[in-house]
């Protein structure tokens, strides 16, 4: 027999933190995704997970918690495929460790991910975007701070965990004005800030008041970060006020925070800046991801087909050769 635990254990502390040196959003979102796990073989087997051999997680098992994912937690295709590729990282591992179990652990490498969907992306129009940004509150201290992390938000693009992730040492408001982060694959960028946002930030400061420059730039009363959770919360929240009192459309939409960094995408591909220089803004590995926004602008196809000119044909209905046919035909 051969225990599950150690194997997972050292995947983390020796794989993952010290081989690869990951990041702590990857080793959060592997470490959500063996908990569920956990929790699904336990439920299956009545086994505590310090209890579980590697032979309890066979390709059989693994294949119906990806089917719990999709039908029992409603999770996204995506979603699953997510959860599948941090299973597939650790079997890679336990090949190491574990060499007895070769047949079981090539049948769970062999597993496949789905094909998803892909969907036009959700942004905002500038009206919309008007009417979320002027939703807060500016006689209160949460609605200063929800309006200033709107409006940040809304023109870099930043993710979520980004603008989270935000130490007031990371702005820079002097000459040049820009926001430093650490995104996606560690990859650091500065993105720059128009001057209309660098007043809202810096009146923002002004109240904010921290006493070092790595406290959190967004915050609750008592000074504590904000969660991905909170952050979502309050854009929701905003954007039911914003459909209620001046722009009906929003009522139509999921406003997310990553509808802001889309629609932040798009206002620049408005704008004509070069898909190129958008990949580098929002911090995209490839210039290919940033496509997505091109499929998503009718203004820039309406413009590309007006430019088109329309094949010399005339419209023609058919004509049935026939009186039986004719019959048929206006049944």
């Amino acid at each position: 027999m051969t225990p599950l635990a150690p194997i997972l254990e050292a995947f983390f502390t020796d794989r993952l933190m010290t081989q690869q040196g990951v990041s702590p959003h990857t080793i959060a979102s592997y470490r959500d995704t063996f908990k569920l796990l956990l929790g699904f073989l336990h439920a299956r087997t009545g086994k505590l997970p310090a209890q579980l051999d590697l032979t309890d997680v066979d390709a059989v098992v693994i294949g119906d918690f990806l089917q719990h994912l999709e039908t029992d937690r409603r999770n996204t295709v995506a979603s699953r495929n997510t959860r599948l590729a941090a299973i597939h990282s650790l079997f890679r591992y336990a090949s190491l460790r574990a060499p007895q179990h070769a047949n079981l652990i090539s049948r769970v490498l062999a597993i496949q991910t789905k094909r998803t969907t892909k969907t036009i992306v959700n942004f905002l129009s500038r009206t919309e975007l008007d009417a979320l940004l002027a939703a807060p509150d500016h006689s209160t201290w949460h609605g200063r701070r929800d309006h200033a992390l709107l409006v940040l938000a809304a023109q870099t693009g930043l993710r979520v965990s980004e603008i989270t992730g935000l130490t007031i040492a990371d702005l820079h408001l002097g000459t040049g004005a820009h926001v430093y982060c650490q995104g996606k694959g560690r990859k650091d960028r500065c993105t720059p800030l128009t001057t209309h946002t660098k007043r809202i930030i810096a009146s923002w400061l002004d109240e904010r008041r921290p006493a070092a420059g790595v406290a959190p730039l967004f915050c609750t009363r008592t000074g504590r970060r904000l969660s991905h959770d909170a952050v979502e919360r309050l854009i929701k929240k905003h954007a039911a006020v914003a459909a209620k009192e001046s722009c009906a459309s929003l009522q139509l939409k999921k406003v997310t925070p990553h509808t802001l960094r889309h629609t932040a995408a798009m206002e620049l591909l408005h704008s004509g800046v070069d898909i190129t220089v958008i990949a580098l803004w929002l911090g995209h590995e490839s210039p290919a991801t940033t496509h997505v926004y091109l499929h998503a602008d009718m203004a820039l196809k309406e413009k590309a087909i007006a430019r088109t000119t329309s094949p010399s044909t005339t419209p023609d209905r058919y004509q049935a050769p026939d009186t039986l046919l004719a019959f048929l035909d206006q049944l």
